[in-house]
């Protein structure tokens, strides 16, 4: 079976072709897998503006498609695939809107089925899969329960995963999700969006202290599993405004501070989580989203995860949004029925909880 998957969520144009093998255990190869990248379009707004974000998907949807037909040689009028998944949400609504008008339009052309797909489980399923020659599939292990932390710009949940396909939110962000603390930071100290890369490779550069900046860790010690970064992003604001334009300017204070923000973000996402495995006594830990390709972030799990608890971490470059997590979430929903028969009833549900889904 072959899946076209469509992800428009937020700033990334992206469709996957994944192709599905049965056997004892359901593996997926991923024949193509196309981005179209908005940040140096966003980028001058330090953030995404979504009506140009919809604009730029309407631009690069059919681009991006024929990119993958021809990798291909696939016939554009009837073309060698199943089904079609898209993310409904959630996102930003107008880019999901722009994607699902997309998917039905070429649903109606080629008379296939669209399975709407939730963002965050397709987050979740990803971090799930292993490698294994060409194909990923899901381990053969025993990894439930698991404890999944999902990370961007835009989310900021821990889930718990009972089995796959059962999900409960215990923890989310209060305010800013980390991927947007990176950003808002990144724009106080001058750095390029998106902010999580620019950040991690300012603090990675060794520096003297020369500032000592200690920063707060915002809600770590509380005994629930949310979070909250908008009193970290107004720290660093207060202690940039503090200091002269001499020495804000200065790489030593930019790298130091990258360091800070890294560290404090990383601390805070890393002991919630871990609060969160002793007290459901997971089996596993799921990263995902685009902060989970954070390197300072897997190797800190690395070394704090108990024995026996294992770290499932998708690819760096399937950890950000990618039409592959969307066309192999899009299989599970199609095997279990759990689409319209009418695609045109699908609409975008920008505040869409995973609970919802199950």
């Amino acid at each position: 079976m072959r899946i076209l998957g469509i992800e428009t969520s937020c700033d990334d144009t992206a469709i996957a072709l994944v192709e599905t093998k049965d056997n004892q255990r359901t593996s997926f190869r991923i024949l193509s897998n196309a981005i179209a990248s908005q940040i140096s379009i966003h980028q001058q707004y330090g953030g995404v503006f979504p009506m140009l974000a919809k604009r730029e998907h309407q631009k690069n949807l059919p681009l991006v498609l024929e990119q993958v037909f021809k990798e291909h040689n696939f016939d554009p009028a009837r073309p060698a695939i199943d089904a079609i998944a898209l993310t409904y949400g959630p996102g930003l609504s107008p880019c999901l809107w722009a994607g699902i008008t997309f998917a039905q339009e070429l649903a109606k052309k080629w008379n296939l089925p669209v399975i709407p797909v939730d963002h965050i489980e397709a987050h979740l399923l990803i971090g799930l899969m292993r490698q294994s020659n060409d194909f990923l599939q899901f381990p053969p292990d025993t990894i439930f329960p698991s404890v999944a932390l999902i990370v961007s710009g835009g989310h900021s949940q821990i889930v718990l995963m009972k089995e796959r396909g059962k999900y409960e939110i215990i923890g989310e962000t209060r305010d800013d999700a980390a991927g947007e603390a990176f950003d808002k930071t990144a724009r106080i100290l001058g750095l390029p969006y998106p902010g999580g890369p620019s950040i991690a490779k300012q603090a990675l550069i060794p520096t003297n202290r020369t500032f000592a900046i200690t920063l707060p860790r915002p809600m770590m010690r509380s005994k629930d599993f949310d979070f909250s970064f908008s009193g970290l992003k107004t720290a660093v604001l207060y202690d940039y405004q503090a200091r002269t334009p001499e020495e804000r300017e200065s790489q030593e204070y930019i790298r130091e501070m990258s360091s800070e923000i890294q560290q404090a973000i990383v601390d805070v996402l890393v002991s919630k989580t871990l609060k969160a495995v002793e007290q459901f006594q997971a089996k596993s830990v799921i990263l995902g989203g685009g902060v989970a390709a954070n390197t300072a972030l897997r190797e800190r799990f690395r070394e704090k995860l108990s024995e026996g608890v294992q770290l499932l971490a998708p690819l760096p470059q399937l950890s950000t949004d990618n039409g592959a997590m969307i066309a192999i979430a899009g299989y599970f929903r199609y095997i279990k029925g759990e689409y319209p028969q009418d695609a045109s009833t699908i609409e975008a549900k920008p505040n869409l909880r995973i609970s919802q889904v199950c």
